[in-house]
């Protein structure tokens, strides 16, 4: 018996390396269960508790899935429910999700954002956000600097890639978007060396084929990493399917 590497994929970046500024990129979402139910029966144990407030979380792992980057992960952590509220006592973090959220769904669907037809809004209805495990979309990727020196920066969802917006369709069909960067001030350091997303993006990874449809089936979620909580957390969340008639086990906009 021999062992044949020549098909063997490049090896992977250093671990920690950052994804560059403003790299336009598809990322599928993993949700990393935290044991905090949500406010839907199919959500219990979906949510993660915040160590600093009373803020309950979404705590998503992206990967992304095409191009250069492939197989590269960050990790996000999307509040919806608890912390601050606003003047009407409605959660500030939630509201702040909730268009994330919605954002995600019109990307990995192709939905206009203008488009409020009932079949739209119908194919925006989560039974809970749990079905959110999962969904491909296209996203403009940031790098967060650390507020703290003694912590690594990180890379964040900078925004959602719209089917309104030019890059959306060669991301989505995993080709290679010229990368807009966020211009996040660098954290200052005493020495002179650039930061480490300045640097060219390495070329690693074998991109893999893009399928007709977003591949919505729950995705193991390898070693945990703690994720920074969110900015600013909310109330109760109300999630849109609530009281949809005939609410099916599948969201409506699974059915494309």
């Amino acid at each position: 018996m021999s062992y044949d590497l020549n098909d063997a994929q490049p090896q992977m970046a250093p671990i920690g390396e950052l994804i560059p500024d403003g790299t336009f990129a598809k990322v599928r979402l993993t949700i990393r269960p935290g044991g905090v139910n949500g406010a839907t029966p199919m959500d219990a144990g979906v949510l993660k508790a915040s160590q600093s407030s009373d803020a309950k979380m979404l705590d998503c792992e992206f990967t992304v899935v095409e191009g250069p980057h492939a197989r590269r992960k960050f990790w996000q952590s999307f509040t919806v429910a608890g912390g601050k509220v606003d003047e009407k006592g409605q959660s500030i973090g939630w509201k702040i999700s909730k268009a994330s959220f919605r954002a995600m769904v019109d990307s990995a669907l192709g939905l206009d954002p203008k488009d409020e037809s009932p079949a739209a809004k119908a194919k925006r209805v989560l039974p809970g956000l749990k079905h959110l495990d999962g969904i491909t979309f296209a996203a403009r990727v940031m790098v967060e600097p650390a507020s703290n020196p003694q912590y690594r920066d990180q890379n964040r969802i900078a925004n959602v890639v719209l089917p309104d917006e030019p890059q959306h369709g060669a991301i989505m069909r995993g080709e290679s978007v010229a990368p807009e960067p966020v211009n996040a001030p660098p954290r200052k350091t005493a020495g002179a060396t650039p930061p480490g997303w300045q640097a060219p993006a390495p070329a690693w990874g074998a991109a893999q084929p893009s399928p007709t449809a977003p591949n919505w089936g729950a995705q193991p979620a390898p070693a945990a990493q703690t994720a920074a909580p969110v900015p600013v957390p909310p109330a109760t969340p109300q999630p849109a399917a609530a009281g949809a008639p005939g609410a099916p086990a599948m969201p409506a906009w699974l059915n494309g």
